[in-house]
């Protein structure tokens, strides 16, 4: 194995840099969906950061959003935030990314979520989406199906969450319709935008 070794949460102390090999397969396609829509500069929240590594990349690609350790100067520290919870230790966000975290955490943080994008994106923000979901009238890749029981023999609240529900609670939350991109690894990146 190259890189450094792969980390689960509960690994390692506070100051141990963390790797996640998803993240190297991933940011690069996550990267050309963001680079037509994220805005031209303003900050961008990344909800669920996990190894902090999606942010490192992208604030190299887009040096004018983000705004220690990395040697980029784009990048806040980072903040504690509890998605199903209403007050988030942020006052605004020209753009909220949530990569790998809507399935593996329980429904109320999805809708917390959605919530806080009302509360902090202006009219037009973006709320970008990744990850597995469930889409109506499309056959679930079987290697999605078994992740999908895995997450629920962990714990019954997580799972793949269905396309149309996320689609509800978007407008339920004053976002509009998602488009929608086919991602590597039968994966989505759901891109909303604020009414």
């Amino acid at each position: 194995m190259t890189g450094p070794k792969p980390w689960l949460a509960s690994d390692g102390g506070e100051g141990d840099r963390r790797y996640a090999p998803a993240t190297l397969r991933n940011r690069d396609a996550i990267s050309d969906v963001l680079r037509p829509v994220l805005p031209a500069e303003g900050v961008v929240v990344e909800v669920a950061s996990g190894s902090g590594e999606h942010v490192l990349h992208f604030a190299g690609l887009f040096p004018r959003l983000w705004t220690q350790g990395s040697g980029l100067a784009n990048i806040r520290p980072p903040v504690a935030i509890d998605a199903a919870r209403d007050l988030w230790p942020v006052a605004r966000a020209d753009a909220i990314l949530c990569i790998n975290m809507v399935h593996i955490s329980p429904w109320a943080a999805t809708v917390g979520l959605f919530a806080g994008a009302a509360r902090l994106l202006p009219p037009g923000g973006l709320l970008y989406l990744y990850g597995p979901y469930l889409v109506p009238g499309i056959v679930t890749a079987p290697s999605n199906i078994a992740f999908d029981e895995s997450l629920k023999a962990r714990d019954p609240a997580w799972g793949l969450r269905s396309l149309d529900a996320m689609t509800a609670l978007s407008r339920d939350h004053g976002f509009g319709e998602p488009d929608i991109v086919s991602m590597p690894a039968n994966n989505l990146s759901l891109i909303f935008h604020r009414l």
